[in-house]
């Protein structure tokens, strides 16, 4: 028997209440973390095509490095939001703890190679001996943001898998806000500051990083706060309960890493195309980002969703959840895309590039806007249904198989052998949205993705 229709009108106004109060503070940090990057590739961009190119190769590593940890923690995610749905705080604290642990680990992992080796990565992205004496120093400063972002990134899963998606907002703000400041002053050599150009940009985001680890504690640490507890609650975990996580996480950090030296690999292919082009990638990308990130907080916002019904044991309106937030994410894809269509334009005219660079990143935002609603639906289904249900381990395939054997070998083909323009190369590459989309609809309709992964614990 199917169920009375307001009873349906009243279940989806709930929904859209409780969707926009996760997702917008979420969609709102978003779009701040984006401009952040996009001020510093501003700024930077006011010194020449080289400079932003050099902070554009110099930033790959970090790049990847978050991914890592959103992947670990994505993955941890799943069971604070169950546990957050069974009402169990205490074990919610263990496993941020535990979060916290991995990510200081790769942090050391990541600080001994960029530190270390800092040319042999660069040389990976780009054959230009100029650029890459403009990148180093940036590499170099910068690495002490992979131990602040050990502490940072772990605890806004924490926040957001506990439906406390303001604070990383506030937070997300005060950082923007203080990188915006710091530039400035570094860059260009404000206030009496030395003129440091592009190690000026390195600098000022390590400081706003130091920042971010010191307000979320603050919060963390609050009585009222789910996570406040002595340091021991944050530790002793249970065998089962660490075999259960990596069996989980180790998916999405694959995922993760998988995905981002995919795109890295982009960058590898698209700064041989030459400077301008390259720049051009760039700067799209860092206008994208915007929108893009504005987008896919209903992704953050599904995995949130979808992991507390599965900790309340509702395994079938999980399903119909799942449904919903899918047509809604794809609406907001297309709607979103269309609103980088028309801005991409004036956008484009804030960066220092040739006429030439600005034809080939305003073709660039056109591509990304006309597939952002498909680029939506996949992303939900990956980080939002799949992840939240636990089924990591399909979400990783099925995105990585898409990015290596069809998007990777398409960008070489696009730039070293036809050698067609940027904004071809970009549409190229693109079509393995396509491809996913086939087979991750397949699986959600499969409903082999519900599950519980707290039972027992």
């Amino acid at each position: 028997m199917s169920r009375p229709e307001g009873r349906i009108e009243n279940e989806n106004r709930q929904l859209y209440k409780k969707l926009a109060r996760i997702a917008v503070p979420i969609s709102i940090q978003g779009v701040v973390s984006a401009t952040l990057n996009l001020i510093d590739n501003l700024m930077v961009g006011f010194l020449g095509e080289a400079d932003l190119a050099a902070v554009g190769i110099a930033s790959q590593i970090y790049f990847i490095h978050y991914l890592i940890l959103y992947g670990f923690t994505s993955g941890t995610a799943t069971f604070m939001a169950q546990f957050y749905g069974a009402k169990d705080y205490k074990n919610i604290r263990k496993v941020v703890g535990f979060s916290i642990v991995v990510a200081f680990c790769v942090a050391v992992v990541f600080f001994v190679s960029a530190f270390f080796f800092t040319d042999n990565i660069l040389g990976i992205y780009s054959n230009d001996p100029r650029i890459i004496e403009m990148a180093r120093p940036y590499v170099k400063i910068g690495t002490a943001c992979f131990f602040f972002l050990a502490f940072s990134v772990p605890l806004e899963m924490a926040f957001k898998a506990t439906q406390q998606t303001r604070v990383p907002l506030i937070v997300s703000t005060v950082v923007f806000s203080t990188n915006t400041c710091l530039n400035y002053i570094f860059i260009f050599g404000k206030f009496g500051a030395p003129a440091m150009g592009v190690s000026g940009a390195a600098l000022a985001t390590a400081i706003a990083r130091f920042l971010e680890v010191l307000i979320s504690l603050i919060f963390a640490h609050r009585k009222s706060n789910c996570f406040h507890g002595s340091y021991r609650d944050f530790f002793g975990w249970k065998k089962e309960m660490v075999l259960r996580i990596v069996k989980n996480s180790m998916p999405t950090t694959l995922n993760e890493l998988l995905w981002s030296v995919g795109q890295s690999m982009y960058v590898a292919a698209f700064s041989r195309i030459g400077t301008t082009a390259y720049a051009a990638y760039q700067a799209a990308a860092s206008i994208n980002s915007i929108f893009s990130f504005a987008a896919f907080s209903v992704g953050d916002a599904a995995l949130i969703l979808v992991g507390e019904k599965l900790g309340e044991g509702e395994r079938e309106q999980t399903y119909i959840l799942g449904k919903k937030l899918l047509k809604i994410g794809t609406v907001l894809g297309i709607l979103v895309g269309l609103l980088l269509v028309l801005a991409a334009k004036p956008l484009v005219g804030f960066f220092s590039l040739t006429a030439l660079g600005k034809t080939y990143a305003f073709r660039i935002l056109v591509i990304y806007g006309l597939c952002m609603g498909l680029n939506l639906y996949n992303g939900i289904n990956i980080t939002g249904t799949l992840r939240g249900g636990g089924d990591t381990r399909f979400a990783m395939m099925a995105e990585c198989s898409c990015v290596w054997l069809v998007a990777v070998p398409l960008a070489f083909l696009a730039s070293q052998v036809l050698h067609v323009p940027i904004f071809i190369a970009v549409l190229m590459i693109k079509s393995e949205e396509v491809v996913k989309c086939i087979i991750l609809t397949r699986r959600f309709i499969s409903k082999k993705w519900v599950n519980n992964v707290i039972t027992g614990l």
